[in-house]
């Protein structure tokens, strides 16, 4: 993509946020964190289990606290966090966690009282707020699987929530203005109608975003995920302006090759099993000169660990993300940003363009739109 394109397109999505002042975000980020940190250290002192001089492999403590199959990389990832933020010594010989910094409830609960006024510094509704403190409450319970995080995010099936981690805040509308910008000049590019196909679409927090601004162009817009839920849920909301399909990017399901001029893919790629693998088939599906948007977390914050990241557990005798890929024994679910365009150059994608800059406040936050090219055809 040209230089001036590439500003162009960035100085789109600063407009989406023209009214905040980005400098303050990392800071509310770190108070999400912080909070998240100490439930996770709350949650796991109990028992007694950190007495002086006691010491514990992981799997005696996942035991102990009677945490699900499915939710120990969870537990895992949290020791990991735990013992990087200095709360939790672990033996590097034998592998052997103890001295756990006790944290008291009066620290916890003033962490945690912060976290309506980060969530809102932020762009987050209130329901999100709720959401975050309610899992925080609910820890212990989530890592049995005695409460599922689909009742906290989706509260009698109100969308609500679900839409301020995905739609109404800072980042994802910078995130999303960008993708319509790209989409936009891919209207412009394409003679003929643009071919769109969604993957993972969920609540529609990106699809809300792009299908008014594509309002009047010859698009035609399939709709996807792997739930049925989501496509009664973008049913009613899109009506028949789309099409709609179930559609598992870990599934080898049969897909016409060139099938779609552009793939996007917001919040959704991270469930591979296999990045690469995963890539080589979006490279095939999409036309030469096809255009794949992919909106991706890169780093794992902590909030995220305590919330929505029990969303990520598979159901029991299926595969981990990142089982066999380059996230493989390290219990990540999200690849980095030099991951990423590692990836897709690997995948035979020509990286176009990738916002926010390293540089820009929004960075810290940690989620990214990528854009990325398939090769045109050699012409005779």
């Amino acid at each position: 993509m040209p230089a001036d394109a590439r500003e162009d397109l960035a100085r789109s999505a600063e407009a989406a946020i023209r009214e905040v002042d980005a400098s303050v975000l990392p800071g509310f980020m770190r108070q999400l964190d912080h909070a998240a940190l100490l439930a996770m250290a709350r949650a796991l002192g109990r028992n007694g289990l950190f007495r002086p001089g006691i010491r514990h492999r992981w799997e005696q403590i996942a035991d102990r606290l009677r945490v699900a199959p499915r939710h120990r990389w969870i537990l895992r990832r949290w020791l990991t966090a735990l013992r990087e933020e200095g709360l939790l010594q672990r033996d590097d010989d034998t592998g052997f966690v103890h001295d756990l910094r006790a944290v008291r409830r009066s620290e916890a609960a003033e962490a945690t009282a912060l976290v309506a006024e980060a969530a809102r510094g932020l762009g987050y509704p209130v329901e999100m707020a709720r959401f975050f403190v309610a899992a925080i409450e609910q820890l212990p319970r989530l890592l049995r699987d005695e409460v599922a995080v689909q009742t906290l995010l989706f509260p009698d099936g109100d969308l609500s929530t679900a839409e301020g981690a995905y739609k109404d805040n800072v980042i994802n509308r910078y995130l999303n203005a960008a993708a319509v910008e790209l989409l936009r000049g891919e209207c412009q590019r394409t003679p003929a109608t643009l071919r769109v196909l969604e993957l993972g679409a969920g609540i529609g927090g990106t699809t809300a975003a792009i299908v008014p601004a594509l309002a009047g162009e010859p698009v035609d817009y399939l709709f996807t995920d792997v739930s049925q839920f989501f496509l009664d849920a973008g049913r009613q909301r899109f009506g028949d302006r789309l099409r709609y399909g179930i559609l598992d990017i870990n599934a080898d399901q049969p897909v016409q090759p060139g099938c779609a001029d552009v793939v996007l893919a917001a919040n959704v790629l991270h469930n591979s099993v296999h990045i690469g693998r995963l890539l080589a088939r979006l490279r095939d599906l999409l036309a030469p000169g096809g255009l794949l948007v992919v909106i991706e977390s890169c780093r794992e914050h902590y909030q995220a660990m305590t919330s929505m990241q029990f969303l990520m557990s598979p159901r029991d005798g299926e595969p981990q993300p990142g089982a066999t890929d380059v996230r493989a024994g390290t219990d990540r679910i999200f690849l980095t940003r030099d991951e990423w365009l590692t990836e897709l150059a690997d995948a035979g994608f020509t990286p176009l363009l990738d916002l926010p800059d390293p540089t820009h406040p929004l960075a810290a936050l940690g989620q990214h739109v990528f854009a990325a090219r398939t090769d045109e055809l050699e012409q005779p």
